[in-house]
């Protein structure tokens, strides 16, 4: 145990470092929210994958694996179309885009490119952003908490609230110092962190089993359905409807803020093309790497006559702790531990900075005090990134009261659903169509913002295509039908013209 928490302050140890050179590096507000425009491709790369990931990665994605099996790949599928469409199909344009209007945040880019920056459309878009990301954003960062605390109670054996305590104290000071550069470098060191755990554990696993243990025989004598990679009973309505939800993952991808903040702090063009490659290889192996410990690890602890949640916690959400544990000596384990807390930390540190940008800058300054100086937001940023974290923290620790019987997994997508929702159908027709205006984006945010929670809690209640829309998840519909809406409100409200657009440092014209 010793060895374990000494492994720990360690990497502990290194994030206050980070913290602390990073903070020297902060000059300005576009130092604090985007590195100064100037990280490099292995920084961002590591750092957009790392954010995108999560709790769910290393606890959701491993438990559903063992949970259901093979269509558990349907997932990892969705993250590398995702993740392949993001960075080969729109980062180029959006970089492009935001450079031009010199954007600092996602938002800015918004308004810039469909409003002259002072109308009413885009104080709403503003608004809108600013509401969403504080809304999804401190329930997505409830859940990697929620996630920290289990994490410390299945791998030390701690009580969950101090766990939980422990984990949100630790990234809240090192990214309240220094802001994206400390985010994007620790994101790196921490996405190492996961890569290494995710491709070790399957390969160690598969040499454990037994020689006559083989996985394919062993996960077919515990439940033939593991092995259909339709799910169990084959391609079903209810089957295709549950693989759906699986690969919508995928869509977050597709202009979060928290992800696409990463292109436009990349220092050019030309290292998108290099960082590309690195984030599909990234996102295939740990994502692949997650759901074979799931399935390796229901063979090795578990049997045709043994209860999968008795055995494995809720949704089968321990199996990563269980199993490192089975087949690792302690001094191991603690590097573990180190890689489970990487995922949830590397999430909750880029979404804090993504949503106090649009409080501090997107709505504070931009809508009601422009003149404010940089030191001042600089300040006030930090203060409203600790603000937006202990709310984060209280709603964490409310809903690990209320409700027991939680799990990681679908906690966390339904704050992911909630992001995408509202901005990839905007971000994603303002690349792609020339058609799409400020009507058009103002009505997909909206009609996003809402559908996530009717998918959610309203509809799955009607009587008979309720059961299918629960199974179907939040995110696709509320994508396709945020996007039906930017496309519908575009066509009945078409400008005749591109408007002239002032950007938050100099005057462009939106002639692309």
């Amino acid at each position: 145990m010793i060895a374990q928490y000494l492994i720990l302050f360690g990497y502990f140890a290194a994030l206050f470092l980070i913290g602390i050179f990073a903070s020297r590096r902060i000059h300005n507000l576009r130092d604090y929210f985007v590195g100064g425009k100037r990280m490099g491709y292995w920084v961002v790369a590591f750092s957009a994958r790392a954010t995108g990931e999560s709790a769910w990665l290393l606890l959701g994605l491993t438990g559903l694996g063992a949970m259901v099996g093979m269509s558990a790949f349907w997932v990892v599928a969705g993250e590398v179309i995702g993740v392949g469409i993001a960075w080969f199909l729109m980062a180029h344009p959006f970089k492009h885009a935001t450079d031009r209007f010199d954007s600092v945040t996602v938002p800015d880019f918004l308004v810039s490119k469909f409003t002259d920056g002072v109308s009413k459309s885009a104080r709403l878009i503003r608004l809108l952003s600013a509401g969403a990301l504080a809304l999804f954003v401190t329930i997505y960062v409830s859940a990697q908490i929620d996630a920290t605390g289990k994490a410390f109670e299945s791998f030390l054996g701690w009580n969950y609230y101090a766990g939980a305590l422990a984990g949100f104290g630790i990234v809240v000071l090192y990214t309240f110092s220094g802001g994206f550069v400390a985010v994007s470098w620790s994101d790196l060191f921490q996405g190492l962190l996961m890569l290494l755990g995710l491709v070790s554990v399957p390969v160690f696993a598969w040499f454990a089993l037994a020689p006559n243990q083989g996985l394919v025989r062993s996960l077919g004598a515990i439940d033939a359905g593991l092995l259909d990679p339709w799910g169990s009973g084959g391609l079903t309505l209810k089957n295709a409807c549950i693989i759906v939800s699986y690969a919508a993952v995928g869509l977050g991808f597709l202009g979060s803020p928290q992800i696409f903040v990463r292109f436009i702090s990349i220092k050019n063009e030309a290292d998108i093309n290099r960082g590309r490659w690195v984030a599909l290889a990234y996102t295939l192996l740990t994502d692949a790497g997650a759901v074979l410990t799931g399935m390796l690890g229901r063979v090795l602890l578990t049997g045709p006559d043994v209860p999968v949640e008795p055995a494995l916690g809720t949704a089968a959400e321990s199996i990563l702790p269980l199993l490192v544990q089975h087949l690792f000596p302690t001094i191991i384990v603690g590097l573990f531990i180190a890689a489970v807390l990487s995922a949830i930390m590397s999430t909750i540190d880029s979404l804090l900075v993504v949503a106090s940008s649009a409080v501090t800058r997107d709505l504070y300054q931009q809508m009601y005090h422009p003149g404010l100086p940089d030191e001042s937001l600089t300040r006030l940023s930090r203060t409203v990134t600790l603000a937006l974290a202990g709310l984060a923290l209280a709603i964490a620790l409310t809903v690990s009261v209320l409700s027991p019987d939680r799990t990681v997994f679908w906690f966390v997508i339904f704050g992911w659903s909630g992001i995408a929702a509202t901005f990839c159908p905007g971000i994603l027709l303002s690349l792609f169509w020339r058609g799409f205006n400020a009507s058009g984006l103002i009505a997909s945010m909206i009609v996003g913002f809402v559908c996530v929670p009717l998918f959610k809690f309203v509809f799955p209640l009607l009587p008979t295509a309720g059961p299918f829309i629960s199974l179907l998840g939040e995110m696709a519909p509320s994508i396709f039908v945020a996007l039906l809406a930017g496309i519908v409100s575009s066509k009945l409200k078409p400008n005749p013209k591109r408007p002239t657009v002032t950007s938050p440092s100099s005057v462009l014209r939106t002639s692309d």
